[in-house]
């Protein structure tokens, strides 16, 4: 697997939204090979997994953490080697540095949750900051 590079984090006041990216360098986003996961991680805490979403035979499909459901949604590019996470309704406590990584198809991504520990190819993560 390649790498990718976040962008689109910042500064914004607590209501607000960012939109976020994530490009793929080395490898095609193809979600028939691999689940795609964006994370975070304040200060002080474990990285945890926000949202990820897989494609198999079986049919696919896209997980969130109960904090963000109903805010945040998950998107590909046009461009397969692209991701976006648009975060509505931002609150202090998504203060983070935000990641996002892949896993193998049929590892870390479930209609149940995310493993963290099945992802690789960080990036070097883009910080979100919401504070008034």
């Amino acid at each position: 697997q390649g790498q990718f590079v976040e962008s689109g984090g910042g500064l914004v006041q607590p209501g607000g939204s960012l939109s976020l990216s994530c490009e793929a360098s080395g490898f095609t986003l193809d979600l028939d090979y691999y689940a795609i996961g964006w994370f975070r991680q304040a200060p002080g805490k474990e990285r945890e997994g926000v949202v990820c979403m897989y494609s198999r035979v079986s049919g696919g499909a896209t997980y969130y953490i109960d904090s963000a459901k109903g805010r945040f949604t998950i998107t590909r590019g046009n461009a397969k080697n692209t991701v976006f996470l648009q975060m509505n309704s931002l609150k202090p406590e998504d203060t983070a540095v935000y990641y996002c990584a892949a896993a193998d198809s049929g590892h870390g991504c479930y209609s149940h949750g995310i493993n963290k520990y099945d992802f690789d190819s960080w990036g070097q993560g883009t910080q979100v900051t919401v504070s008034a």
